[in-house]
């Protein structure tokens, strides 16, 4: 039911990324996923059922300046709205997990923003062990 995502996964990726609050065509998607996929500090895991991708789990290993450990840093993780509450998004974050250790990464950070519809997405990272750490801030740059 888990398994690395593919090329072939590329438009219902685009679907899934609509579902997380970021609507995306298939066109910026294959864009996206072809950076991202020749990395292999990526890793991209995709839940199917029947045929179709349900949902999915995008990370990525980072290093600290200020520290010895390595870190896996959730960038996206969303369930399909209609398979929401059956377990896919605790499989997505084990495998998020399994991964981390493999990579000898001591801790998988993630962000969430601070929009009501994403107190549902708070609660499932709180009930597995999640800590709210950190203030972010973010800056547009002009091009």
């Amino acid at each position: 039911m888990l398994r690395i995502a593919t090329d072939n996964d590329i438009s219902q990726l685009a679907v899934l990324m609509g579902e997380l609050g970021y609507p995306t065509t298939t066109d910026e998607m294959e864009q996206r996923f072809s950076k991202i996929n020749s990395n292999a500090l990526y890793n991209t895991q995709v839940a199917e059922i029947d045929g179709a991708i349900v949902g999915m789990i995008g990370m990525m290993l980072g290093f600290h300046y200020e520290k010895n450990e390595n870190y896996v840093r959730i960038v996206a993780l969303v369930v399909d709205s209609k398979y929401r509450k059956q377990g896919i998004g605790e499989m997505l974050m084990l495998k998020a997990e399994e991964w981390a250790k493999e990579q000898g990464a001591n801790r998988i950070v993630l962000n969430s923003g601070n929009r009501s519809e994403r107190n549902d997405a708070h609660k499932f990272y709180t009930n597995r062990g999640f800590e709210r750490k950190a203030t972010g801030f973010y800056k547009l740059l002009g091009r």
